[in-house]
């Protein structure tokens, strides 16, 4: 039972420190429309997504409404596009983001993720053919979120793929110049992703999952500064201890959302996602919760040490809260979405360097940096190869979603809006790494992973 105290406590922390419920993710195995045909294929996955998230939107307001928590985002997650689509007799799934697009539109979630491949020790022909549609397809499509693993801790790196990346995110780039190179926005590179995320782009239904199941992510940074605010020279212990406290109670709120929202749509309820993910609102903001820990700026040295503890207590007050903790669960460092880590960039504190350092400890990696339109494929291969390498090695989740914005060079500003918020363009090492990438193959896994 929630206790009328606990809902009191609750109250203020929507009200005050920017609480909510970040989003329901509904997702939906495609593998049973599979077809021959692409167009049949395409009607099949269009009625199943139509019919089986139609009340999701609905329901999510309803919950808002009746429990005052905000549930600011209704998305969908699909099988992986290169494994439902693998039998269509086809060169391109362009039309099948389109229909994903179509579909997300009449049903009024903002994004569908999915539109994946799973590629980490190779490439099917139908991995090749998603990977060669990703910048047409975001081009062309609104909600539609792409994603390719590329490596895991017990397969390696698969460095043809890396390679590729490097030239697919610039290819988008190029597409969406017109809307400053917002495609990028929307596609991830993983190394170790996980088969649960309802946290976009990278979210996908993973193989192993049920037909359709409902995850939440919930958010709750300026809570957790909030609290911090309580203890602000007290010592580490009491510090961990206040946000492992602060994330249980957290946890609580999207238990309950989660619980509601399976029952409400009869779907059953998969994992809950506690991530601290930031909005550009002020007062919401993981950078903030590192000054409110004693750092001047994020960045500064102890930056990596701050974020270790913030991650792993989160973590530690979720489990306690809940059996279903899943997902990423822990705190996310985009740069765009987090106004401190904006301000920190701008004013030079916060390097790509420093950030890749932050990500051997955070919960998922390179976030939404925006770096210069120049700069290369290989470049860009080679920052996915390094952030990769820490996924492989330290058995964790890392990703990268790079923007390189056409026609913006160090020092200038782009603008997403919304969630997605601004970013300066932050300068990329100079020096060339070119011959690395282009030896391909594929890096083997780390002997550590050898635990049979």
């Amino acid at each position: 039972m929630i206790t009328r105290s606990e809902v009191i406590e609750t109250n203020k922390m929507i009200q005050e420190s920017n609480l909510d419920v970040r989003t329901i993710t509904m997702g939906i195995s495609l593998l049973d429309c599979a077809d021959e045909d692409i167009n049949k294929f395409n009607e099949k996955i269009y009625h199943k997504i139509t019919t089986y998230a139609k009340e999701l939107v609905k329901v999510g307001d309803e919950l808002s409404k009746e429990y005052g928590i905000p549930v600011v985002n209704k998305r969908i997650a699909v099988t992986p596009i290169a494994i439902a689509a693998a039998g269509c007799k086809t060169d391109s799934y362009v039309s099948v983001a389109h229909t994903l697009d179509k579909a997300a539109k009449e049903v009024g979630v903002n994004f569908i993720g999915g539109f994946s491949a799973l590629v980490q020790k190779g490439c099917t022909p139908a991995d090749e053919i998603l990977i060669r549609s990703i910048p047409q397809a975001l081009a062309e499509t609104e909600r539609v979120c792409s994603s390719v693993n590329i490596g895991t801790s017990r397969n390696g790196l698969n460095m043809n793929t890396v390679k590729e990346m490097g030239d697919i995110i610039l290819k988008t780039a190029e597409m969406t110049k017109d809307r400053d190179c917002i495609g990028c926005a929307k596609l991830v590179v993983f190394c170790n992703a996980v088969e649960d995320n309802p946290f976009m782009a990278g979210a996908f239904h993973g193989v192993g999952e049920k037909d359709c199941v409902i995850n939440v992510g919930v958010s709750g940074p300026g809570v957790v500064k909030k609290a911090l605010e309580e203890v602000r020279d007290a010592d580490f212990e009491t510090l961990c201890e206040t946000v492992k406290r602060t994330a249980f109670k957290i946890t609580r709120v999207g238990q309950l959302i989660a619980k509601e929202a399976s029952e409400r749509l009869g779907v059953p309820f998969g994992i809950i996602d506690l991530s601290l993910a930031p909005t550009p609102a002020i007062g919401d903001s993981i950078a903030e919760i590192f000054q409110e820990m004693g750092l001047e700026e994020a960045g500064a040295p102890g930056t990596t040490a701050a974020l270790a503890i913030l991650n792993d207590n989160v973590k530690k007050g979720g489990v306690m809260a809940s059996s279903y903790v899943g997902g990423l669960s822990g705190a996310f460092i985009p740069v765009s979405e987090d106004h401190g880590m904006i301000d920190a960039a701008e004013k030079g504190a916060l390097t790509l360097e420093k950030l890749e350092a932050m990500t051997c400890v955070c919960s998922v990696g390179l976030d939404m940096i925006a770096i210069p339109g120049d700069t290369s494929s290989s470049t860009i291969a080679g920052i996915i190869a390094d952030e990769a390498a820490i996924g492989m090695v330290n058995q964790k989740t890392t990703a990268v979603r790079l923007i390189p914005v056409i026609g913006k060079k160090v020092g200038d500003r782009v603008e997403f809006g919304g969630l997605l918020g601004y970013a300066p363009i932050m300068p990329v090492n100079k020096f060339s790494c070119e011959k690395f990438i282009n030896r391909g193959g594929r890096i083997p896994a780390p002997i550590h992973s050898f635990k049979n």
